[in-house]
């Protein structure tokens, strides 16, 4: 029962919000909030809120404080040479700007942490997305991918699970797994270059000069068709309004916070120590010198000090990032929410007993395979831990019967990452989305299918090379 419950649960959330019928944050809550009634353990619903929402805080702390300190980044200009960088590479061609997107989430992804990707990622490539018009999906789908394959490197979380709840040595397992983790970034360089060419054909190129215009000048993008089509901003259109009664803060809508050279919140003289700032942080996240929610909470207070030392400015910098960090750290704890139920329950330890005991025994010999193909759909409904410490044991297990290796199983299980981090319990997705100014459920149904489809080519990949 509480496996068919557990599914259910599942589904009924990712239809309504693909569907638009609920607000993410309310589906989050009052779908499992309801389905913990019918289970018959409504009387634990607080008990199991609060254990999920106290795992999750400091996570929750996290995000917040980094959206701070790469908000104030962002705002004093240390990613306008990247971001300038970028479009003179990409010289205003759809494609270029694309493949742009993997390319540097993929590099920023070295980090180990999806949320400062994330971050990274959209500060530099939104203002282009919306400057040209393009697909934000294509841009959120993309560097969620990129990431996902990176996010298998021994420092990013899963690989270090599967060492752990294995006993094995996490060299062991990522080594071996390059050249088919290789093959899967190289997947999403192509799915990526596939992707822009379509953006290419819908909307033509601009050119460089094109695309550095004002946006308060009134530009005509052409598309592929001939068309034009007038930017809000130019027409004075619904939603923007004119120059003369928007607030400053307005160039956050058009995207081109990032590349205005004029607004007042620039620190030229202090890009120095604020890129010194930057990469001390990042160290100290790889070294794992301070917890990261501190590093951030550090990290943020000091460049809010140093770069706006008058308490008005300071204030003005925190209500511009308000939004972001309400929604995002509102999501995480509704996240809570549903996790807390899943696990308080125990419906997600039925599901994945019912999955593995539904093996069929001729599949003995091959559970490497088994494990990847599993790893897909199970890491996007379950949390990393859940599935390396409470799954993978038992799958482990199951093959060492037939004589498969603890370390092909646990190279297998890597397989699905590139689907995880676009899984609604996943809170460094809510990031990706936020910042984006991008729907879930818009997210969700562009990324599932090509995801997936890049899971499936490293699987096969390590298959072919003999790695699982």
């Amino acid at each position: 029962m509480l496996t068919i419950l557990g599914f259910t649960m599942i589904a009924t959330f990712l239809v309504l919000i693909m569907l638009k019928k609920m607000s993410p944050i309310a589906a989050l809550v009052l779908i499992p909030a309801l389905f913990c009634v019918f289970v018959g353990k409504g009387a634990k619903l607080g008990d199991y809120v609060i254990d999920g929402v106290t795992s999750l805080a400091p996570t929750a702390a996290m995000l917040m404080f980094a959206i701070v300190y790469f908000g104030v980044m962002i705002d004093v200009g240390l990613f306008d040479p990247i971001v300038r960088g970028i479009l003179r590479f990409c010289k205003a061609d759809p494609l270029r700007i694309v493949v742009g997107t993997a390319l540097l989430a993929a590099i920023v992804s070295l980090d180990g942490d999806g949320s400062t990707t994330f971050m990274i990622t959209v500060s530099a490539m939104y203002p282009l997305y919306k400057r040209l018009k393009m697909s934000l999906v294509v841009m959120t789908g993309v560097a969620a991918m990129a990431n996902g394959v990176m996010n298998t490197l021994p420092w990013g979380g899963p690989t270090a699970r599967a060492a752990t709840a294995l006993k094995l040595d996490a060299s062991d397992i990522f080594v071996p797994m390059i050249p088919a983790l290789a093959v899967g970034l190289l997947g999403v360089f192509a799915l990526a270059y596939v992707l822009g060419r379509r953006e290419r054909t819908r909307l033509g190129a601009l050119t460089l000069d094109e695309a550095l215009e004002p946006q308060e000048a009134e530009t005509v993008l052409v598309g592929a068709g001939g068309s034009e089509e007038k930017s809000p901003r130019a027409t004075g259109g619904s939603g923007s309004g004119t120059d003369a009664d928007a607030p400053e803060s307005a160039t956050a809508d058009d995207g081109f916070q990032g590349l205005d050279p004029h607004r007042a919140t620039l620190r030229p003289k202090l890009y120095w120590f604020n890129a010194l700032l930057t990469v001390t942080l990042l160290t100290a996240m790889i070294m794992e010198w301070l917890p990261i929610p501190v590093l951030f909470l550090l990290g943020a207070a000091l460049a809010l000090t140093v770069n706006f030392p008058h308490m008005p400015d300071q204030k003005a910098r925190l209500g511009a990032h308000a939004e972001n960090v309400l929604n995002v750290s509102g999501m995480v704890f509704a996240a809570a929410v549903f996790t807390g139920v899943l696990q308080g329950t125990g419906m997600v330890d039925h599901m994945a007993e019912w999955l593995v005991s539904n093996i069929p025994d001729g599949m003995g010999p091959h559970m490497a395979f088994v494990t990847g193909v599993l790893s897909i759909p199970l890491t996007y409904f379950m949390s990393n831990d859940g599935f390396y410490f409470g799954i993978l044991p038992v799958l482990a297990e199951a093959g060492q019967a037939h004589g498969v290796s603890s370390l092909e199983i646990a190279r297998a299980s890597l397989v699905g990452q590139p689907l995880h981090m676009s899984s609604p319990l996943v809170p460094a997705v809510y990031v990706l989305v936020g910042m984006a100014k991008v729907e879930f459920g818009d997210h969700t149904r562009f990324v599932v299918k090509w995801a997936a489809l890049t899971s499936l080519v490293v699987l096969g990949a390590g298959i072919l090379f003999g790695i699982i």
